[in-house]
């Protein structure tokens, strides 16, 4: 009741921004749960897929709603809800690893340019402008089709070129981290730099990572997407949302569903991806 009488003693304004801030707090929760269970869907895609992505299910080009195929049938029979769950298995769950692997390189390349400083720092931080000097996107085309089409290599070419970003963002918060009074009382106290680093400058640096990499999902999916709707992805007939889009587009005008499909699980997943990104934005920004 004390709670309740001063929430009501509030001025209206003070009132409505508690409300908008409540409401932000709830959207961002939802946001990273929407993020969850996404992970969870597409992990389970082989148990909750009603076919496999390669079985001929029914009669070609089925449309939607038809009975046994939800979203229906490609120009081989095969199930499209099917083929998007794995679809958006292979998308999802390579995403995540590019952009892990990306902060882990990234931020190492970060933190060491951060604590050493000097020559170390300049050596480093030219290094990686020289990548961030040409797209990721094309320099990933470039790197893929050096080593062949492919999924594996398109991987390899993406995490290549994803590390940058987080070497700038992470050297900054290093060397910010490294001025304040804390990790100078410690450096006066004769610890040294390892255990600085560890003690005093990534849990520091680890928050914003966080932030920058849970952003940075949808923009891999996309890129992903993109590579391969040029061919540069899993050859046929492996299930791919970019490349099923591709290879399908010459139905778009007579059988509109079998390219339409996966080329909405792509936009889905990009932007469960955003939603969730700004809702950890929100939920580490309120702490």
């Amino acid at each position: 009741m004390v709670v309740a009488d001063a929430v009501l003693d509030m001025p209206p304004k003070a009132r409505t921004g508690r409300k908008a801030r409540s409401l932000g707090l709830l959207g961002s929760r939802l946001a990273v749960g929407a993020f969850i269970l996404v992970t969870v869907v597409v992990v389970l895609a082989p148990v909750l897929a009603p076919y496999g992505a390669a079985d001929i299910a029914g009669a070609p080009a089925l449309p939607p709603g038809t009975a046994g195929h939800w979203l229906g049938t490609d120009d081989a029979g095969r199930d499209l809800l099917s083929r998007a769950l794995y679809g958006a298995r292979t998308s999802w769950l390579c995403a995540l690893a590019i952009v892990a692997l990306g902060a882990l390189i990234g931020g190492l390349v970060g933190v060491i340019a951060g604590e050493r400083g000097g020559v170390v720092d300049t050596v480093l931080m030219r290094t990686t402008d020289a990548f961030l000097a040409l797209p990721a996107p094309v320099l990933a085309v470039a790197v893929v089709a050096a080593l062949g089409a492919g999924l594996t290599h398109t991987l390899i070419a993406v995490s290549i070129v994803w590390w940058p970003y987080y070497a700038r963002i992470v050297r900054g918060e290093v060397r910010a981290l490294a001025a304040r009074p804390h990790v100078e009382a410690a450096r006066l106290a004769g610890a040294g730099r390892f255990s600085i680093t560890v003690r005093h400058l990534l849990p520091g640096v680890i928050p914003s990572t966080i932030v920058a990499a849970s952003q940075d999902v949808g923009n891999v999916v996309l890129t992903l997407a993109a590579l391969s709707f040029l061919g540069l992805g899993a050859a046929a007939p492996a299930a791919e949302l970019g490349g099923d889009t591709a290879r399908n587009l010459s139905y778009l005008l007579q059988y509109w569903w079998i390219p339409v499909v996966p080329g909405i699980a792509v936009g889905l997943l990009s932007l469960i991806a955003t939603a969730s990104g700004d809702g950890v934005n929100t939920l580490f920004r309120r702490r």
